[in-house]
């Protein structure tokens, strides 16, 4: 039944991974100049916070869930994954990873919100390469099946 909307579900899965992808290379740039460049207390802090609960709460939390339930739907059609293989569980922990990066960034957020932020702008841009590296290994794992 499922293999009708196949299309369909993919589709609306890599619409939902890149609205999830722009967010998480945003959201950890934001979280540089909020660190180095804002006074906490002032306009401009209560502004960085406004921009980042926005993108975290309107565009990369539905953004994750659609990717995971449209991910869900996809591999359940009988046929379009082989469990057997590897590159589906490189996948799959991949995603699982990227899915930890974004809790990750969520407490940051609180952090920032109770005025408790502890780490330097060099942090969030060591935290910024995360997305990238696990990006490359899920788009490599799913297009060039390597392993």
């Amino acid at each position: 039944m499922l293999i009708e909307f196949y299309p369909w579900i993919k589709a609306f899965h890599i619409i939902s991974v890149i609205a999830w992808m722009a967010g998480m290379f945003y959201l950890p740039r934001l979280y540089v100049y909020h660190t180095e460049q804002v006074e906490q207390g002032s306009a401009t802090d209560q502004m960085f916070q406004t921009m980042e609960v926005r993108l975290i709460k309107v565009i990369m939390n539905p953004a994750m869930i659609s990717t995971w339930v449209f991910g869900i739907l996809l591999v359940s059609i009988p046929g379009v994954i082989d469990w057997s293989m590897i590159w589906p569980w490189f996948k799959l922990l991949s995603v699982i990873g990227l899915t930890a990066m974004h809790g990750w960034l969520g407490a940051r957020r609180k952090d920032f919100v109770s005025g408790e932020n502890t780490r330097t702008g060099r942090t969030y841009r060591m935290m910024n390469e995360v997305p990238t590296v696990l990006m490359f290994i899920i788009v490599i794992s799913v297009i060039v099946r390597p392993f």
